[in-house]
């Protein structure tokens, strides 16, 4: 490693011993090393090393770092020492990670891929303030609240989140209804201002006005005049109930069913 680069001390320690299973990396060897399953070492990906050779001329082409299907259970403080403040866009999904604290390190990051991680709800980012796209497809986040009001503090500038297939984001694939598909949409847009794109679709201006009418009134009145979608359905005809819902998923034709919801 090159004398200008110092060992980031304060980088915190978000998993067991190294006896207890957590891959190290030795990159004066290139290797991974995993004590848990006592592997055979495996060579780190060349791209892991060369697509971050960060040179002035090429450093929009370079940010970018992948570190999928890798077997990790936490970013390697190598990786964080090397590359953080660099890098722009990471991806480490398909690993086992269920701690993102070693992102704060990387000031420059405004793309992340987490997807296919057993990250819950239980999981915070650190401050991310120019993050503006986040991936967690298929993670364990099993709760909305508190868990999205965490988001929008540590990402407050997010205009692409996915969050399909946790059980947190109901759909028809993990046995959620159609209402609970739509309260779940409107509630995340209604924390996010900037959000431009939710899951697999744009977010509409209607479902923005929607989501501000129905989630950022007071909390008491909310209580004393509830509004939501079963009281929708109970004052209005089917015809133009579904109407309305056309109109807040974007959709040009009522009979263009979403089989993703």
């Amino acid at each position: 490693m090159d004398d200008d680069q110092s060992y980031i001390h304060s980088y915190p320690s978000v998993q067991p011993p190294p006896d207890e299973g957590v891959i190290s990396v030795d990159v004066s060897r290139d290797v991974l090393v995993d004590s848990m399953t006592d592997m055979s070492e495996t060579p780190i990906p060349p791209d892991i090393i060369a697509s971050v050779d960060m040179t002035n001329e090429n450093e929009e082409e370079n940010g970018r770092l992948t570190l999928a299907y890798e077997r990790l259970y936490e970013i390697p403080k190598t990786i964080v020492e090397r590359f953080s403040d660099h890098v722009k866009y990471l991806d480490i999904s398909h690993n086992k990670i269920t701690n993102l604290d070693a992102l704060v390190y990387f000031k420059s990051l405004t793309s992340l891929i987490a997807d296919d991680n057993p990250i819950t709800e239980n999981c915070c980012l650190p401050p991310l303030p120019k993050l503006e796209l986040l991936w967690l497809n298929r993670c364990k986040v099993a709760s909305l609240y508190p868990w999205v009001g965490k988001l929008k503090e540590s990402c407050p500038n997010l205009q692409y989140l996915s969050l399909m297939g946790n059980p947190a984001a109901p759909s028809y694939f993990n046995g959620g209804t159609f209402y609970e598909y739509l309260q779940y949409r409107l509630f995340v847009i209604s924390q996010f201002p900037a959000l431009n794109h939710l899951d697999d679709r744009k977010v509409t201006e209607d479902q923005r006005l929607e989501a501000q009418r129905l989630y950022k009134r007071p909390f008491f009145e909310r209580i004393a005049k509830p509004v939501g979608l079963s009281q929708i359905s109970s004052s209005a005809t089917w015809n133009s109930f579904q109407n309305k819902i056309t109109t807040l998923l974007g959709k040009d034709k009522p009979n263009n069913r979403n089989l993703l919801i």
